[in-house]
């Protein structure tokens, strides 16, 4: 669908101005969008798992763990497909996020993945400018993730930065010169961004943010002691239909969580690079951007 086709529709939880926002600029964000009550839960349960990492010893299919991890000194950088962890994640994905992704892509949504993304007090936290995309291409770019932050976040603890207007602009290569996937920019195109452009997306604990799959986007890293938690939410449009495997599946992946499947995919006719075979596995972005295998 188009962006006037899909505006056509009544909101559900967005106002129109938020909605254009999207459209216009490729992201938006609101401000304490998460009831108090739902936002606790999800801190709580949240917590509960960071708990139960500090008895990994390497990561696994639930954790992704970086260096220096310990039960004393947990570094855990992703919890995995969330949405199969627990039923708050899940009802919170097919719930009130589901009603954003049907403001932003369409009445029809399909769900994608999900990923519990964490920022530590480390350098090496930084995720490097790249687009989404081109982990997952589709025949069409209404393709959306929806981050909530878990806590308050601000320049001192690692926000999401996007790159305003650059879901127009043309996709880059996320490859580098030997061929090896990277999942991110060359440091030449990263050193070209116009960081005039860049806004950073703060807000309190139960803030959302949404951004187009092919909107450029990065995040600092924090300066702060504390973990940066941001639940992360992707969605599609059930007319985008996905072309290479799915680099991390889950048991709700592909399931139409509003409106019904459709008959007929929608073709958007730029192009998009192919990531590699993800079919045996992914591990996440962390290890692709400090050169780990990505591969499961």
């Amino acid at each position: 669908m188009i962006p006037e086709d899909i505006l056509a529709h009544p909101a559900r939880v967005l106002s129109h101005d938020q909605r254009q926002h999207y459209f216009d600029h490729g992201y938006v964000s609101v401000p304490g969008f998460v009831p108090p009550d739902m936002l606790a839960e999800l801190q709580t349960v949240t917590a509960e798992f960071l708990d139960k990492s500090r008895a990994q010893t390497e990561s696994d299919d639930n954790y992704d763990i970086g260096p220096g991890h310990s039960a004393d000194t947990p570094v855990l950088r992703r919890l995995k497909s969330p949405d199969d962890q627990h039923p708050a994640y899940w009802n919170f994905a097919n719930g009130l996020l589901a009603d954003v992704a049907a403001d932003l892509v369409g009445p029809n949504v399909t769900f994608h993945h999900s990923k519990l993304n964490f920022k530590w007090f480390d350098e090496s936290d930084t995720v490097k400018w790249h687009q989404d995309i081109q982990f997952f291409p589709h025949t069409n770019y209404n393709v959306i993730t929806i981050g909530c932050y878990l806590a308050d976040t601000d320049m001192n603890n690692g926000p999401l930065a996007i790159l305003r207007d650059s879901h127009l602009d043309a996709l880059y290569d996320q490859y580098d010169r030997d061929g090896n996937w990277t999942g991110m920019l060359s440091d030449e195109d990263a050193a070209s961004v116009d960081m005039g452009r860049a806004d950073y997306l703060t807000g309190v604990a139960g803030s959302i943010t949404v951004h187009n799959a092919r909107a450029l986007h990065y995040s600092p890293s924090s300066k702060s002691p504390e973990p940066r938690p941001l639940l992360l939410n992707c969605f599609t449009s059930a007319d985008a239909k996905p072309y290479t495997p799915h680099p991390q599946p889950s048991s709700h992946t592909y399931e139409i969580v509003r409106g019904e499947a459709v008959k007929w995919a929608h073709h958007d006719p730029r192009p998009c690079q192919i990531p590699p075979d993800w079919s045996g596995g992914y591990t996440s972005i962390y290890a692709a951007q400090a050169g780990e295998d990505s591969t499961g």
